[in-house]
């Protein structure tokens, strides 16, 4: 009979999977990217802010006591209710917080993830990426350094999601054959910032 696997051994399981399917090795050392400018509280928390349509309110509740126990400072964008609402207006302020300094990272909550998603890829400086799994929680982080990560409370469950939110919050970008592709992507930004 085969003895249980605990929550540190099936995470070094997901993490070895994860890095076959990505053709990554799991031995390869990641380059830390340059970092990125952190907004801290005065206690130095990183801060980030949160936001949510009212299909995502109840979602961005629980999620906030998530990441206060991973202690990280919220900057609560709203909405406060279960109202109607429109996501872009909560999308674009969880997005601006994190281009204009003020927030290190942000999470923004709606039915889906996609039209927040879009929307915050709008903003200078942010690089938005929806995850509804470990693996895209990874390879948004890894990959592509996002810095605001987008879900669909219709689509995961609270636990999946605080899941997600711990991975993508603790994933360092790779570096390496990554930074020229992400620096790509700033260059793409900025053609059209004139």
């Amino acid at each position: 009979m085969s003895k249980p696997v605990n929550d540190a051994e099936l995470h070094e399981i997901v993490q070895r999977v994860v890095h076959q399917v990505m053709g990554t090795s799991t031995r390869e050392p990641a380059v830390p990217a340059a970092p990125s400018p952190a907004r801290t509280d005065v206690s130095g928390r990183k801060v980030v802010a949160i936001g949510a349509d009212h299909g995502g309110f109840e979602l961005k509740e629980s999620l906030k006591s998530e990441l206060s126990t991973l202690g990280f400072e919220i900057n609560d964008i709203g909405t406060n209710s279960k109202d109607a609402v429109d996501y872009p207006d909560f999308a674009h302020a969880v997005a601006q917080a994190v281009g204009s300094g003020k927030a290190w990272r942000g999470i923004m909550i709606d039915g889906a993830g996609i039209g927040s998603c879009i929307v915050a890829n709008k903003v200078p400086g942010v690089r938005a990426g929806m995850a509804y799994d470990y693996s895209s929680a990874v390879n948004s982080r890894e990959h592509n350094d996002t810095n605001v990560l987008t879900l669909g409370a219709g689509l995961i469950g609270v636990n999946l999601a605080k899941q997600i939110v711990k991975t993508w919050l603790t994933t360092e970008f790779a570096g390496g054959r990554h930074t020229s592709r992400v620096d790509k992507i700033k260059s793409v930004e900025k053609k059209y910032l004139k």
